[in-house]
């Protein structure tokens, strides 16, 4: 599950990366209200995150203008104080709200929650269970994660581990946009300190191995100043 997280308070970013991640959600965050419109049409999460306090443009605006293209769920997030941004918040579309400070562990039970209750639900779930099979296969590329195998055109193709596992969390994304830090901190950890072009690196062995034409990717595509996808759908 994809989670966009908006909060522009570090400390709570933190916490939230960490423990979402613990939870098995994959976390994109936006840390003002322009920033998370543009990174909810980049990333399609399964449900927003979202503070009522935002620099650029508050949370109840940015509720409403998501309101007016998707029915993904929204949790707001409100200071302890704010019953009217509460309201408000129900009002413009939200699925249900907390309070700062909030425990993780009600949190999550609030998001599974919301997102049960949600109208794609079972396709979410299908979604899921099909990305942590053992087989993901997007027109000529085909990956065996049980078996750690790369096939492309009907032949097998060697492949590190950190280019392996880079594959396999774009291809279970596949039609996503996955962001630079999100791919980082997938593959190589949290706490990776190391040049951020290794990632550049690693996207361009992959397509050496995948693309028909490296030089001119359709497999896997950049998307300026967000990240990357994997084009098509999984089979």
């Amino acid at each position: 599950m994809t989670v966009l997280v908006v909060e522009d308070e570090e400390s709570y970013i933190e916490a939230l990366e960490l423990g979402l991640k613990r939870e098995g959600f994959l976390v994109h965050v936006a840390r003002t209200g322009p920033e998370a419109l543009t990174l909810f049409d980049a990333v399609r999460p399964d449900l927003v995150l979202l503070d009522v306090m935002l620099p650029g443009m508050p949370g109840i605006d940015v509720c409403r203008q998501i309101r007016q293209k998707s029915k993904v769920p929204v949790i707001m997030v409100t200071a302890k104080d704010s019953e009217l941004d509460t309201v408000v918040g129900l009002e413009v579309g939200a699925d249900d709200y907390v309070t700062k400070p909030y425990r993780l562990r009600e949190l999550v039970a609030r998001m599974r929650a919301v997102l049960r209750r949600s109208p794609d639900s079972s396709s979410r779930a299908s979604s899921a269970a099909a990305e942590h099979g053992d087989r993901i296969e997007i027109g000529d590329v085909c990956l065996d994660i049980a078996r750690h195998e790369l096939v492309v055109r009907g032949e097998q193709v060697p492949t590190p581990r950190k280019e392996f596992e880079l594959l396999e969390l774009l291809m279970s994304h596949a039609g996503r946009v996955l962001t630079r830090e999100a791919l980082l901190d997938e593959v190589w950890g949290s706490g990776y300190v190391g040049d951020t072009k290794t990632l550049d690196v690693h996207i361009k062995r992959v397509r050496s191995k995948i693309e028909a034409d490296p030089a001119h990717p359709v497999c896997i595509t950049t998307i300026r100043g967000v990240g990357y996808r994997f084009e098509g759908s999984k089979t």
